[in-house]
């Protein structure tokens, strides 16, 4: 098992950034997958970035070129850079190891 906490979120204007992270309570070197994803109010929750142990990773095709994600496995922390944010990025994002276990969420507001 393992405990996910999400932080960085917050309120940022259209074109803005945001610096989310994701600390594990164990050594996240042996996990697989770690991922990001994101629910907006009336929405299924949707995969936004996944990053694989060996490094590889993945986007949604609406985040590609604006997000990256990374991991510090010395730290047992995930990160998820968001940059020119959009009125559409609006949603809690949530980390997720394996997509088993995930955290309670951090919440990301684009609004002029």
């Amino acid at each position: 098992q393992v405990q996910l906490v999400e932080s960085g979120g917050g309120l940022v204007q259209p074109g803005g950034s945001l610096r989310l992270s994701c600390a594990a309570s164990r050594s996240i070197f042996s996990i697989n997958t770690m991922g990001w994803y994101r629910q907006a109010p009336g929405k299924e929750r949707e995969l936004v970035a996944r990053i694989f142990s060996g490094g590889g990773q993945m986007y949604a095709d609406s985040v590609k070129g604006r997000f990256t994600i990374s991991r510090d496995n010395a730290k047992n922390t995930v990160y998820l850079q968001l940059n020119s944010l959009k009125p559409e990025d609006t949603a809690v994002y949530y980390c997720s190891a394996n997509g088993a276990f995930w955290g309670q969420g951090t919440q990301v507001t684009v609004s002029s």
